[in-house]
C-alpha cells in the first residue's frame, strides 16, 4: 500500500469567521485548526489542498443555491476564499479548486499522484467532507476521516456526517490525528 496523501478540505476565511461570513464557524473551526497543522506538517510532500470557489456562472441548482448566498459570487482571488493564514499552502503544495460541495474527481486523483490512499480534514464535516469521502471511496479508493480535525456547522451536524461515513468500511473509515500520526 502507498503512502497516504492528506486532503485539506475547504479550510478557508469564509467558513472561518462568523462573524465576517453567514457561512462561518467561529470556535468550531478554530478548534480544529492545530490538528489540520500537525496532519499537514506530518504529511509534508504529501498535501493537497482543495478550495469551494464560485462558478464563473452558476448552472442548475446552484443559480437558487446562489440566489440565497449572493454575497459568495465572488472571484475565485476574492480574499473570502483564502485559506486561513495558519495553513495557508507552502509553495508547491497543490490546490484544487471546485465550485461544487465534493472535491473527488480527476483534478484531485491528478494532485495526488494518481494515490488511492486518503486521510481527509477540513471543513464542514456534512457537507464538503462527507461529499469528497464518499466519491472517493465510491471510486475505489481507501479513506480516512480524522474525525477531530473536521468540523461541522454544528457539533450535531458534525457527529450526524461522521456516523453516515462510519457506515462505509472498508472504504471508508473514521479515525483521529492522533492514530494517523502514530
Amino acid at each position: 500500500m502507498s503512502e497516504p496523501w492528506l486532503v485539506v478540505v475547504d479550510m478557508q476565511r469564509v467558513f472561518a469567521d462568523a462573524e465576517a461570513s453567514p457561512w462561518g464557524m467561529g470556535a468550531d473551526f478554530g478548534a480544529i485548526v492545530p490538528n489540520v497543522r500537525a496532519l499537514m506538517d506530518a504529511y509534508e510532500g504529501r498535501v493537497v489542498m482543495t478550495r469551494f470557489v464560485a462558478p464563473g456562472e452558476p448552472q442548475g441548482a446552484w443559480v437558487d443555491y446562489y440566489r440565497d448566498w449572493p454575497f459568495a459570487l465572488e472571484p475565485s482571488a476574492a480574499p473570502l476564499w483564502e485559506v486561513v493564514d495558519a495553513l495557508a499552502p507552502a509553495s508547491g503544495v497543490p490546490v484544487v479548486d471546485a465550485p461544487t460541495f465534493g472535491k473527488w474527481g480527476p483534478e484531485l486523483l491528478a494532485a495526488t499522484g494518481g494515490s488511492r490512499h486518503l486521510d481527509l480534514c477540513g471543513v464542514s464535516t456534512d457537507c464538503c467532507v462527507i461529499t469528497t469521502a464518499l466519491a472517493a471511496a465510491d471510486d475505489g479508493c481507501w479513506v480516512r476521516v480524522a474525525s477531530d480535525a473536521c468540523a461541522g456547522v454544528t457539533p450535531a451536524d458534525h457527529q450526524r456526517a461522521l456516523d453516515a461515513m462510519a457506515m462505509f468500511p472498508p472504504q471508508l473509515t473514521i479515525t483521529t490525528t492522533a492514530a494517523l500520526l502514530a
